[in-house]
């Protein structure tokens, strides 16, 4: 404590002030660092609810005592504890998303529940579970459900059952696929509801989805069809020339119309019998001629008349064949549905360098023949059909080079991780701002000051006090104030000659002052040529002796 009061008291007034300010900073860092090492990392614990959701999650975490921080739609909590308070959290049914499900079913009693009041109560669990089952999807955000269900009477025999379905999307706009999906989805948890009857709500655009969109459905068809061609395409591209070698795009021009062909088609000579009636017919008549009748013949002369006696005969057959045939006829029905490919075009673009970097030992056909050979594999590929009027265009060019854009993650990795670790590596930084500082404002002065006033009270020891004169001088050498190296003085005791006077040498000394700076000290400001006349005056013969000395050193020789 006597050297530290020493040094305070030796301090000018700036460097005083320099030491408090320096002082107080350092606590003040110290301060700041603790607090922030106290402050625990937080990570995300939910974001994206709505606000009932919010506050049910926050009632919660207070209850549990958990700290927590909000920032934006975002509950944040300590990173350590984040899983397993989503664990209990999700066990006490908090968030609640979807509505309240069939758990409503068991608050009621049958005491004072009216069949009304359960009819209501189940409608509201049924619309709860089935947006929660809607809301399993990656690609919703929010959904509601509305099941509007007719009540029984007499008039009201013909009114169906109906749903609608208000759809907030992760990003963008839901698909039509998936707006089909969930109509059957809440269709088929009804009875009796048809999917015609369940009308998907984009909450975004406020458009109706997935119901009587024909062409949309066509061209997301289309889409879905050339997109696997066009993988088709490129996975045989990517075999022969490389990947980035070769772009390919693929246009579908489907069939918009819905057309419908009946044919009844009748050929007769491919009859067959299937049936044959014979009808035979035989009719017979005879007469006599005894009395005979009044005919002509009784009227003519004698000799031409009839004789009498004499009869006539008359006898008929008839046959009658029927033949049933079945003759072959052919009965088709057509129907054609929207979504067939009416006209398909393909364009394929090669990279022109790519046909020089083939080894030069194997025996590669012109360029000509080679885009011909793959025109001919991506009609294969695409199944090309040139009675419908489809094209395509094989052609070989050079490529620009692609400027790479962004940042690699690979090389700019330490991004991440600041990212990630913001919090961390700032506290990382002030502790080594706050290190630094304490060992060089800090620690080295007092250091040094403790090793420069030990090295000074030895050299004060080892001066030997003889007269009045000597006294004196280690008077001014002690009032003194610097800070030196050990090592960098000599012995005072050295600075003695044999008669006991110090020498103009002795005077001077090596070190360091207390900013650190480099310097020559003496031990007093005084004038050096009055002071060696004082000595010489006063002890003649000692500087008698101290000039012999001189000239018989061979040392002060070679100096010389």
């Amino acid at each position: 404590m006597q050297n530290v009061a020493a040094i305070w008291s030796a301090l000018s007034m700036r460097k005083k002030l320099v030491v408090i300010v320096a002082t107080l900073g350092v606590f003040a860092s110290v301060l700041a660092l603790s607090r922030m090492a106290a402050t625990p990392t937080l990570a995300l614990l939910y974001s994206g609810l709505d606000a009932k959701q919010s506050g049910e999650v926050l009632q919660e975490l207070e209850q549990q005592g958990v700290t927590y921080a909000i920032r934006g739609d975002g509950i944040f909590v300590p990173s350590g504890i984040r899983d397993s308070l989503r664990m209990q959290l999700a066990a006490n049914g908090v968030p609640l998303t979807g509505g309240a499900g069939y758990e409503l079913l068991d608050g009621l009693s049958g005491f004072g529940t009216t069949s009304q009041m359960f009819d209501a109560a189940y409608w509201r669990a049924k619309e709860g579970e089935l947006a929660r089952t809607i809301l399993s999807s990656p690609e919703v955000r929010q959904v509601r459900v509305h099941i509007a269900n007719p009540m029984g009477g007499p008039f009201q025999r013909g009114a169906e059952t109906t749903a609608s379905v208000m759809i907030t999307s992760k990003s963008g706009l839901i698909s039509n696929s998936s707006a089909q999906a969930f109509s059957f989805l809440v269709a088929s948890a009804v009875q009796g509801m048809r999917p015609e009857n369940v009308a998907i709500i984009d909450s975004l655009s406020g458009r109706i989805i997935g119901q009587n969109n024909a062409a949309g459905s066509l061209q997301n068809g289309s889409v879905t069809q050339e997109a696997t061609l066009k993988r088709s395409v490129e996975r045989l591209l990517t075999a022969r020339l490389g990947p980035g070698n070769s772009v390919v795009e693929i246009a579908i021009d489907p069939v918009t119309e819905t057309e419908t062909i009946r044919e009844r088609r009748l050929d007769p000579q491919s009859r067959v019998a299937i049936s044959t009636d014979v009808e035979e017919l035989t009719f017979s008549d005879q007469n006599s001629g005894g009395g005979g009748s009044v005919t002509v013949a009784s009227n003519l002369p004698g000799g031409d008349a009839a004789q009498p006696g004499e009869g006539s005969q008359t006898q008929n057959s008839e046959t009658r064949t029927v033949t049933n045939f079945e003759i072959s006829e052919i009965t088709r029905d057509v129907e054609r549905q929207a979504g067939a490919i009416k006209r398909l075009t393909v364009a394929v673009l090669l990279n022109s360098s790519a046909f020089a970097n083939f080894d030069d030992t194997e025996r590669t056909p012109s360029l000509e023949q080679e885009l011909s050979d793959i025109q001919d594999l991506v009609s294969a590929s695409v199944g090309f059909d040139e009675a419908r009027g489809d094209q395509i265009s094989v052609k070989a060019m050079m490529f620009e080079p692609l400027v790479a854009l962004g940042t690699s993650a690979q090389e700019n990795s330490w991004l991440s991780v600041m990212n990630t670790n913001s919090m961390q590596l700032i506290q990382l930084l002030v502790l080594a701002i706050v290190t630094v500082a304490i060992s060089v404002f800090v620690v080295r002065p007092i250091l040094v000051g403790s090793r420069a006033a030990q090295f000074k009270q030895e050299a004060l020891e080892s001066f030997p006090i003889e007269n009045a004169e000597d006294q004196q001088l280690a008077d001014r050498l002690d009032s003194t104030q610097f800070i030196a190296h050990q090592g960098t003085i000599q012995n005072v005791s050295s600075a003695r000659t044999k008669n006991g006077v110090l020498s103009q040498e002795s005077l001077d000394i090596t070190g360091v002052d207390a900013d650190g700076d480099a310097m020559k000290l003496k031990t007093e400001k005084i004038d050096t040529i009055s002071q060696l006349k004082s000595l010489v005056e006063m002890r003649q013969p000692d500087t008698v002796e101290i000039l012999r000395n001189w000239l018989e050193d061979d040392t002060f020789e070679e100096r010389a």
